[in-house]
């Protein structure tokens, strides 16, 4: 895809705003968004991510005790400690040795989530569509209830009624 702005490079920024319902989508080269002043975030690598969600988690003592810490796998030699510094496991037998320990920094670095919620097909038919959004926003209103937001959860009861009539 071109860029909208320069037709010359290939777009790599896909820009979308949604403005009174009306949806507009701009994709431009990187120069361009330099040229107009749009901040582009690199991505950070997942080895510098997973670093630094387990350097903010409690210590391994606290979280395994300190029989699991010294635990070794016997194929590669990878240990807790090592995978802490990494990100990255030794061989596929590490989440068999690890797998107490895994669970719970796999919690951790989704913010607590343990189940996949993808997208909802296109075809799926509309009164499931409407279950499966009303299922959201009673999950976003609990989680607005518990972090006290009750503006936020008003709105979502609102919402909730709504799509329930």
């Amino acid at each position: 895809m071109q860029c909208q702005i320069c037709n010359k490079n290939d777009a790599t920024i896909h820009l979308t705003e949604i403005t009174d319902g009306v949806r507009s989508e701009m994709h431009i080269c990187e120069h361009c968004a330099q040229e107009q002043g749009i901040m582009v975030k690199s991505q950070i690598p997942i080895n510098e991510l997973l670093s630094s969600l387990l350097a903010v988690q409690p210590t391994d003592d606290e979280l395994f005790g300190p029989s699991e810490k010294e635990v070794s796998c016997p194929y590669c030699g990878f240990t807790l400690e090592q995978f802490r510094k990494e990100a990255v496991l030794g061989c596929p037998y590490d989440y068999e040795i690890f797998e107490k320990s895994l669970p719970l920094l796999i919690e951790k670095a989704h913010n607590g989530k343990t189940t996949h919620c993808g997208k909802v097909p296109s075809k799926t038919p509309k009164d499931s569509r409407k279950q499966i959004e009303l299922l959201n926003l009673r999950q976003q209103l609990d989680t607005a209830v518990k972090s006290e937001d009750y503006e936020l959860a008003a709105k979502l009861r609102d919402k909730i009624k709504k799509c329930e009539t």
